[in-house]
């Protein structure tokens, strides 16, 4: 007997579930065969789903409570583990601590001995012990916020968690006033890079993209000042959405641009370094770091690293000017493809980079960056090699793997639409 598409989906959201459990007692040993096995069935079911997703015009709502029900018991199976190898957040926790204890963690170095001191046991793991913070003034002041709240990597985790909850329901509304499925969500929620890196190891990126999101509803609904200001919090946050400043020319006012950049700098006011807005560690960033970056290795061997970080900026910017003109203010693809083409030229690709692009993943032309959501999936393996004593280099045949993944996809959308028959229309008169 044929299933219909609601138990195939209930199916694969089942061996979600049993995967992502099974990876979350495992996210200790990030990258071991015993974390990539059940992440990489996840993928697999993720994207079955995502088939049926688009093959299924309508699914009855109990379908999406019940796949958001799902969902929400994989994120607390990860959200009751402490975080995996990938130390972020004890960086976050650190930057907020400081500066509640007065410091600008711009200028404060955690490894100097004369601050030894203001370290907790959960601060004294924290990455890169030898450079000041590289985030930017909106993350910065979230942190703080939340350790006034409580001092814990949990109250981050648990903070993060809530700002992917938020999105959901941005997401439901979103497809109610523009009459999209409802069912849609689940292509978000029931991605596996969102339970490990928000529920899991803690990012903060899911900040920045609660606010982007909002900034998208807002300029569909033409709510302007919301949209601007918005959108100068979430490049507060990271600063990749920086090459959507083209979708938002002459669909939000002069004024509302002002104010935006006015909220912005004033975020910066707290870390003012003798009138100066300090940077951190961002220029060593650029500079010294690489992560699973094919073609910003190809460029760099021609030109200074700086100027290929401007490449991709401008590379991001030039699709967004473009995009601008060819869809409308309410189309996902305006936004996921100028993020995903900046990021694919930038120096570090690290999975929960993609956490940007997944709110707005639900046309099929975004598919292969759908693919790339599950085909980076492998580079964890770089974790579990540090672990081993190994360089910290992505190996050859997984950026072949992952790569090569998302330019099947894209060919396969290509050659359809080149294949795709021709309907004419004969007129009788």
């Amino acid at each position: 007997m044929k299933l219909t598409p609601s138990p195939r989906l209930y199916g694969f959201g089942v061996i979600l579930l049993v995967a992502l459990t099974i990876c979350s007692r495992k996210l200790g040993s990030m990258g071991a065969p015993s974390f990539l096995i059940p992440l990489a069935v996840a993928g697999i079911a993720y994207l079955l789903a995502i088939r049926e997703l688009f093959s299924t015009p309508k699914f009855p709502r109990r379908v999406i409570v019940i796949g958001l029900v799902l969902a929400a018991l994989w994120h607390v199976a990860f959200l009751l583990m402490p975080p995996g190898s990938d130390d972020d957040i004890h960086r976050y926790l650190w930057d907020g601590r400081v500066q509640r204890l007065g410091y600008n963690p711009y200028m404060v170095v955690p490894s100097d001995p004369a601050f030894a001191a203001l370290h907790t046991p959960e601060t004294r793991t924290l990455n890169h012990p030898d450079l000041p913070s590289p985030y930017p003034a909106g993350a910065e002041l979230f942190f703080r916020a939340v350790t006034a709240i409580h001092e814990s990597v949990t109250a981050l985790k648990v903070a993060f968690v809530f700002c992917d909850l938020a999105i959901v329901l941005v997401l439901l509304d979103i497809f109610r006033s523009s009459r999209q499925e409802a069912h849609w969500v689940l292509a978000y929620a029931w991605n596996p890079l969102l339970a490990i890196e928000v529920a899991g190891s803690g990012h903060i990126d899911i900040v920045g993209v609660l606010l982007l999101l909002m900034s998208f509803a807002a300029l569909g609904r033409r709510w302007r000042t919301f949209a601007a200001v918005a959108f100068g919090l979430a490049v507060a946050v990271k600063f990749l959405p920086i090459v959507l400043l083209p979708l938002y020319w002459r669909r939000v006012r002069v004024r509302d641009g002002a104010l935006a950049a006015v909220v912005v700098g004033l975020l910066y006011v707290p870390f003012l370094n003798h009138g100066r807005i300090p940077i951190g560690s961002l220029g060593t960033y650029a500079q010294s770091f690489r992560f699973n970056d094919p073609v910003f290795a190809m460029l760099e061997r021609v030109a200074p690293p700086q100027l290929v970080v401007g490449l991709a900026v401008l590379v991001g910017f030039l699709i967004a000017t473009w995009l601008r003109i060819k869809l409308p203010a309410g189309s996902p693809d305006a936004f996921a493809w100028p993020m995903a083409a900046s990021l694919l030229c930038a120096p570090v690709i690290y999975p929960w980079y993609l956490l940007w692009l997944l709110p707005f993943l639900w046309s099929a032309s975004t598919l292969p960056i759908i693919v790339w959501t599950v085909s980076i999936i492998p580079t964890y393996y770089v974790w579990h090699l540090r672990a081993l004593g190994r360089p910290w280099l992505v190996p050859g045949w997984i950026m072949l793997l992952e790569y090569g993944a998302v330019a099947v996809a894209g060919a396969t959308i290509g050659w359809r639409r080149l294949t795709r028959p021709v309907v004419s229309v004969c007129s009788t008169e």
